[in-house]
């Protein structure tokens, strides 16, 4: 399994670390043709405006849109931003889950916390139900969801924090800076076997 990793700027190497340490081969993704031979993407956090203006100086945005239309693509906190529907704001997004994001919900850098999250899609991986360490910086939220948007888990009884659409994977928080891989290997799940 090829797992490739939207590596322009944000916390790519943390992603990469996880997925070679589930036996993945993780491949940095900064031009249009690393996308061929990929199972599957992961768009890390970092500065959603920084990394969709690369994106488009690289000449790569559009491809990334073609490309997550039809694979299995992760996006965690600017990520997550990259894949909503586009309500024409800045930074442009690729217009793909129907979900609706607030940047900066929580706060600026100094207000960032970690939460145990109830995450119900994760029991099966260790047969049992323990929650989940999520690390939220500069997080956004999602506001809300289409019909055809799986809610996966919520932070308190309002703030949704992640959220599944068919083949895309948004999460609000930082999974990769855990010890905990049951997201990536939930995610993994999502790719179909060769």
């Amino acid at each position: 399994m090829r797992v490739g990793i939207l590596a322009l700027q944000g916390a790519f190497i943390e992603h990469q670390n996880m997925l070679e340490n589930l036996g993945v081969t993780a491949v940095q993704v900064r031009l249009s043709q690393q996308l061929n031979d990929l199972d599957g993407l992961i768009i890390p956090g970092g500065e959603s405006t920084t990394i969709a203006k690369l994106a488009i100086d690289f000449g790569l945005f559009s491809d990334l849109k073609t490309y997550a239309a039809t694979h299995p693509v992760w996006g965690t906190c600017a990520g997550a931003i990259l894949l909503a529907k586009d309500d024409q704001s800045h930074p442009p997004r690729l217009d793909l889950m129907d979900i609706h994001l607030a940047r900066n919900a929580f706060g600026r850098q100094i207000d960032s916390f970690q939460a145990e999250l109830s995450v119900p899609v994760l029991d099966h991986l260790d047969g049992n139900k323990q929650t989940f360490p999520a690390v939220f910086i500069r997080a956004p939220i999602i506001q809300s969801v289409g019909k055809k948007v799986e809610i996966l888990a919520q932070l308190g009884y309002d703030k949704i924090v992640a959220a599944r659409q068919g083949n895309w994977l948004a999460t609000v928080f930082h999974p990769e800076l855990t010890d905990d891989n049951r997201f990536h290997r939930y995610y993994l799940e999502m790719i179909p076997s060769k």
